[in-house]
């Protein structure tokens, strides 16, 4: 079993930051990609920021120059610091893991989700 942990959603105002974190535990043989994503009421999943093993990352438009991912594989676990928030930023955001298992099955991990809500 894999399970992805996310930590630090909250309120925060307009123009403030938050660092998101999500740890990945369980029968782990090697993570590939990972990833953030956000559902906002009404809408669609988008994709926030996306970090592959190794190589670029990559950002929506909406978040390019005020957010940076970044992961820890010693500690499996994958951060997103996002500074300059703006209400539209409010959602859930979940984070995603491409997994290998140590039974060498390879699926796509889903975290339970965070909310962040920022005030105007």
């Amino acid at each position: 079993q894999v399970q992805l942990v996310e930590s630090g959603g909250g309120l925060v105002q307009a123009g403030g930051s938050l660092r998101l974190s999500c740890a990945a535990s369980g029968s782990i043989f090697s993570i590939n990609a990972m990833g953030w994503y956000r559902q906002a009421p009404g809408k669609q999943r988008e994709l926030v920021a996306h970090i592959p093993r190794g190589g670029n990352t990559n950002y929506a438009d909406s978040v390019k120059g005020r957010v940076t991912i970044s992961r820890d594989n010693a500690k499996n676990t994958v951060y997103l610091q996002m500074n300059s928030l703006k209400p539209e930023d409010t959602a859930v955001y979940y984070c995603t893991a491409h997994i290998t298992t140590k039974v060498l099955t390879t699926n796509t991990y889903w975290g339970q989700g965070t909310q962040v809500t920022v005030s105007s």
